[in-house]
């Protein structure tokens, strides 16, 4: 049986400024929240929220099995404030660092060691956001990098790119495509599940619909997010439909009915399958099991 991707279908931005939003992502179950001290926090703000962060995720229970994974987006490590982020990080063993802006696979490492000198669990990964056009053009070697922890995420920064590369995105996003393919391309070469850039138009649900199919369509784990309306439809679209289900289960059926025994290739409803199919199959259902599963863990 095919090992599942981990879920990653929804990854929620929540900014580390802003207490409220704190309080709310608490009841929140994306499969991932991502605490930003980033980019929503501006510079007079950076080191309030780092303590109102470190307050808020000391006083969270140890996370269970299928409560959503507990990212930490830190400041540049270059800058003063990006140390201190993770050093708070591995205080509160967040489950993943996500560095911002990473154009070289240095950038991993140097956060590898910076992790192991303050004894961060070996478990803590690291994320890398892939959002100018040195990332992309390096994003092999990021996707490669020789780490003592797992790399858990490439994450795509489409409002980055745009800005970097005088891009004028129009509906659907044609003109990201040359940046988003490498990417795509180094996540799954190396195993690295691969996060679509956020959606910005919160009026515009259909058109996050249209994304979120199409991110799907291009080989994305999932999509970042920047509102807790966003979860639902991003874990429809990126978690398979009743009929793949019901397809893969035929597949499945169909290759372990013994008139099949040892056949590379078999007739099902008209169409050839392969092996390949079968594989593809196996991995769909132990995904959806683990959907559902994290679903039932649901109060």
């Amino acid at each position: 049986m095919t090992t599942p991707t981990p879920l990653l279908r929804s990854a929620l931005f929540v900014p580390a400024a802003h207490s409220r939003a704190l309080e709310k992502s608490a009841g929140l179950r994306p499969d991932a929240l991502i605490f930003d001290l980033e980019d929503s926090a501006a510079e007079g703000e950076k080191a309030g929220a780092r303590e109102r962060l470190r307050d808020h995720l000391s006083a969270l229970p140890k996370r269970g099995p299928h409560d959503p994974l507990r990212v930490v987006r830190v400041n540049p490590l270059a800058t003063p404030a990006g140390t201190e982020d993770l050093l708070m990080a591995c205080a509160v063993r967040a489950d993943a660092v996500l560095l911002p802006k990473v154009e070289s696979p240095i950038h991993l490492e140097e956060a590898d060691v910076a992790l192991q000198h303050c004894d961060a669990p070996a478990g803590l990964a690291l994320w890398a956001m892939i959002e100018t056009p040195m990332g992309v053009l390096r994003v092999g070697g990021i996707a490669g990098a020789s780490l003592g922890r797992p790399l858990g995420a490439l994450v795509i920064g489409p409002n980055d790119l745009a800005l970097a590369t005088g891009l004028r995105l129009s509906p659907g996003r044609p003109e990201l495509a040359p940046w988003i393919g490498p990417v795509l391309v180094a996540g799954h070469a190396h195993g690295v599940p691969v996060l679509d850039g956020v959606f910005n138009d919160l009026s515009d649900a259909p058109g996050f619909a249209e994304e979120c199919a199409a991110g799907r369509r291009f080989g994305f784990c999932g999509k970042t997010l920047i509102h807790p309306a966003q979860i639902a439809p991003a874990e429809a679209a990126f978690g398979p439909s009743a009929a793949e289900i019901a397809q893969a289960r035929a597949i499945v059926v169909a290759f372990a009915d013994p008139v099949h025994a040892g056949r590379g290739v078999i007739r099902l409803d008209g169409r050839m399958v392969e092996r390949l199919h079968l594989t593809q199959a196996e991995a769909l259902l132990a995904r959806a099991a683990l959907i559902q599963t994290r679903q039932g863990s649901n109060p």
